[in-house]
């Protein structure tokens, strides 16, 4: 990292309070990471400068705006190593990408009989779309088995993964687990049956490189506010032939190239799945976002979680009735951890931390079929990143220590 570890807390003035009187330790980065200051000025200058719609005017603030909104597709395009700008559409987020893609493109070629495969470790805007597809289509899900480490276990996904499948779509790291999967190793075995590879990059594109070239995947999804963007803003990639292939589903201004009064034809990929007004603003920031990110490095984002995670998960387990989901390898910690105290309900656990100034999330992390599969209802999880650090991991053990001490 190139700026020495408090550094990067002085971009951030939201983690500069304190909250119920302790300083703020803020550990829900996997629910929503901060904006630093360079994100905020963007949005406020864009409002106080450039407020105008794009594409549709001549003036100059019009121009400006338009400049502006395209530049982030290109920051997109060398962020994810894609071939082309034009393979990278502006969507509301990680949810609306994986649906447009399963009701755009994949619900066009299903037939019944086709085969979907998942895992027990998706969440669930990778899972309800395909249900929904798979109503539509009679089309059918697979699910894939998981290995101890909480990946995607390459064995079972050799059996499962045949001539009979169309997609797949997994998360490259699971946002319960922090388990990091085998995308190029499961991409080869989609290819070789034919079939389409999604990948759900919600969790990974914010905390590693992330090389769609080398992954060799056809879709990918993620979220502008999970990468220090705003939120409302996410990202829709795929290969141009496949963009080409997939309908919109947002249909009127802007994304019409004429219209008649029985028909009416389409731009071309991507602003043909842009209708309306974009959050010009958001899709601006998170170009400033990809900057912030850029300069830090991916690498070194990754390297930095790593270092917390050898530092901090052998306290966590020292500790008295400490459960662990997922792997004990630091190593295979995408900055992640799920756990629960036992004979503690984990938002009472989460409460007690937030009482100390450490704020982490608690539920089913909107992957309950995972829940299921670890036999529980819910965990509390800790997410770290780039503004993170050990002072902050050794306040969620002194907190975890001080909240098991008060339960006895």
């Amino acid at each position: 990292m190139d700026k020495k570890k408090n550094d990067f807390r002085a971009d951030f003035k939201i983690l500069d309070q304190k909250v119920n009187g302790e300083p703020l330790v803020y550990l829900d980065n996997a629910a929503t990471t901060q904006k630093p200051q360079a994100v905020i000025e963007s949005l406020v200058d864009y409002y106080e400068h450039d407020n105008a719609n794009v594409h549709r005017g001549v003036h100059t603030l019009a121009q400006r705006a338009t400049q502006a909104y395209e530049a982030t597709r290109q920051k997109v395009k060398e962020l994810i190593n894609a071939d082309s700008e034009r393979e990278v559409v502006y969507t509301k987020g990680t949810t609306e990408s994986l649906n447009w893609i399963a009701r755009g493109y994949a619900q066009k070629i299903l037939q019944p009989g086709d085969e979907i495969v998942l895992s027990y470790a998706e969440h669930h805007s990778n899972i309800v779309p395909w249900q929904q597809v798979c109503e539509k289509t009679g089309a059918k899900l697979v699910y894939l088995d998981l290995n101890t480490d909480g990946q995607v276990d390459l064995e079972n996904a050799k059996q499962l993964i045949n001539e009979k499948t169309k997609i797949v779509s997994l998360a490259q790291v699971s946002n319960v687990l922090g388990a990091v999967n085998p995308i190029k190793e499961l991409a080869q075995l989609a290819h070789k049956n034919g079939a389409i590879m999604v990948v759900d990059g919600a969790q990974s594109v914010p905390h590693m490189p992330v090389d769609v070239k080398e992954l060799d995947i056809d879709f990918l999804a993620f979220s502008g506010h999970k990468i220090l963007g705003p939120t409302g803003t996410g990202i829709l990639w795929g290969k141009l032939e496949l963009l080409n292939q997939m309908s919109p589903l947002d249909f009127g201004g802007e994304m019409i190239d004429f219209v008649e009064l029985e028909h009416s034809t389409f731009k071309e990929v991507p602003w043909k799945f842009e209708g309306g007004t974009q959050n010009i603003a958001g899709v601006i920031a998170l170009g400033k976002a990809i900057d912030y990110l850029q300069a830090v490095g991916l690498a070194n984002i990754a390297q930095h979680e790593t270092e917390l995670m050898e530092y901090v998960l052998p306290k966590l387990q020292a500790i008295d009735g400490f459960e662990l989901y997922g792997s004990a390898d630091p190593a295979k910690h995408a900055g992640i951890i799920s756990f629960n105290l036992a004979g503690l309900h984990p938002h009472d656990t989460a409460t007690a931390l937030d009482m100390e100034g450490v704020a982490i999330r608690a539920g089913h992390h909107c992957a309950q079929p995972l829940m299921k599969k670890l036999q529980i209802a819910a965990s509390a999880r800790a997410s770290f990143y780039l503004y993170n650090t050990k002072e902050d991991a050794d306040k969620l053990v002194e907190a975890l220590i001080k909240t098991r001490e008060f339960f006895r």
